[in-house]
């Protein structure tokens, strides 16, 4: 059973430093897809992941596409957004033996054509004041993580 996080485009590398942290932590695989707002040589995103980021399972792939070809043999997927509707607690996360989490951009999230083709795949976190627009990314993908582990733990997986 394996969970897939993916970062879409992400633009900060802290939070991609502690997203890796967290994959290496659950056994996760990181897939990153470029373009990327920084590098991954820089000194930061190693300290975000501190001496761990070596560690991490991290596939970087070249765009979405090249990604997309891979989707299915890698596991359901499952689309985090702000505009989704389902209740993240709702979807069965927890439920294939292959997860894959996807997450958008910090700035702008994920683009408008996933929103078309992957619509029944979206799950939103709820954010209970108005004052916020969106969680942190590395946190959303620590949430994200731990259901699909909290919900495997439930059904006995």
């Amino acid at each position: 059973m394996s969970i897939h996080v993916v970062l879409v485009h992400p633009e900060i590398h802290w939070n991609t430093g502690n997203a890796g942290r967290t994959c290496l932590a659950t056994g996760a695989t990181l897939h990153l897809i470029e373009p990327l707002g920084f590098s991954l040589d820089e000194r930061e995103v190693k300290r975000a992941g501190l001496d761990y980021w070596e560690h991490v399972d991290l596939r970087v792939w070249p765009s979405w596409e090249d990604f997309e070809r891979e989707l299915p043999s890698l596991g359901e997927p499952f689309f985090f957004s702000t505009k989704a509707k389902r209740l993240f607690w709702y979807a069965p996360l927890g439920a294939p033996d292959d997860v894959v989490l996807v997450f958008g951009r910090e700035t702008g999230g994920l683009p408008s054509e996933l929103h078309e083709r992957y619509r029944d795949r979206f799950v939103v976190m709820p954010i209970q004041s108005p004052l916020v627009r969106s969680l942190n990314l590395s946190t959303s993908v620590a949430i994200g993580v731990y259901e699909v582990l909290r919900q495997r733990q439930a059904n006995g997986r």
